[in-house]
């Protein structure tokens, strides 16, 4: 069933709020051309550094959280009642269900900060944990201490129990590790830009036929 085929009284109020300004484009603000120029500039200064492990570092990042924002989609129409997560309020251009082309702009530049803060050592342990899983986990438990806070203004709103507050593993886990988690492996190897393109690729492929699907099915 269908968010827009189920009873209105099934649909929760911040869905039908979202739906409103689905990819409403009268909500544009100049504010995104800013936005958009700061990732370019991010991205802009790693290629001219030549530091394509952490561009392409950064691309595996946004293309986990596109997967996930899908998914994200497929569970409203599913369930008929609500996505995991939904963003409503004052927003640029509402891409999907729970993203807007801030939260989008923000997960391009996310990974890109993420691997930079990395410790050059990939087998240093910080208080007996490897640095790469303590930096994963950290970074996203902050993540979803920001998405707290973003629930609190109205904003940003969470449906089911079990992803809520103040039961977050799952948010931490798949919400936020595996895009930080990706990153990281991206990162780490190196020079080897084959083998990232071959990641970064299949996040790619993945993502193109996730999205025509949905697509095709009205579901997004």
């Amino acid at each position: 069933m269908s968010a827009l085929a189920a009873p209105l009284a099934a649909v929760t109020e911040a869905t039908r709020e979202a739906e409103s300004i689905l990819r409403d484009g009268s909500t544009f603000q100049w504010s995104t051309v800013a936005l958009l120029a700061l990732v370019v500039y991010v991205y802009t200064v790693e290629v001219e550094r030549r530091r394509w492990d952490i561009v392409l570092a950064g691309l595996a990042f946004w293309l986990m959280d596109g997967f996930n924002e899908m998914v994200n989609s497929a569970v409203l129409h599913l369930s008929g009642t609500s996505a995991l997560w939904t963003v409503t309020g004052d927003t640029s251009f509402l891409i999907l269900i729970g993203l807007n082309i801030e939260i989008s702009f923000l997960f391009l530049v996310a990974g890109v900060a993420f691997v930079k803060q990395l410790p050059q050592d990939r087998t240093l342990r910080i208080l007996g944990v490897p640095n790469r899983l303590l930096f994963v986990f950290v970074f996203s438990c902050v993540c979803v201490a920001v998405e707290v806070l973003l629930v609190r203004t109205g904003s940003f709103h969470w449906h089911y129990w079990w992803w809520n507050w103040p039961c977050v593993p799952l948010i931490i886990l798949f919400g936020y590790m595996t895009f930080f988690g990706i990153a990281a492996k991206v990162f780490d190897m190196g020079s080897d830009h084959r083998g990232q393109l071959r990641i970064v690729g299949a996040l790619a492929a993945v993502d193109l036929i996730v999205l025509l699907a949905l697509a095709l099915a009205g579901w997004l």
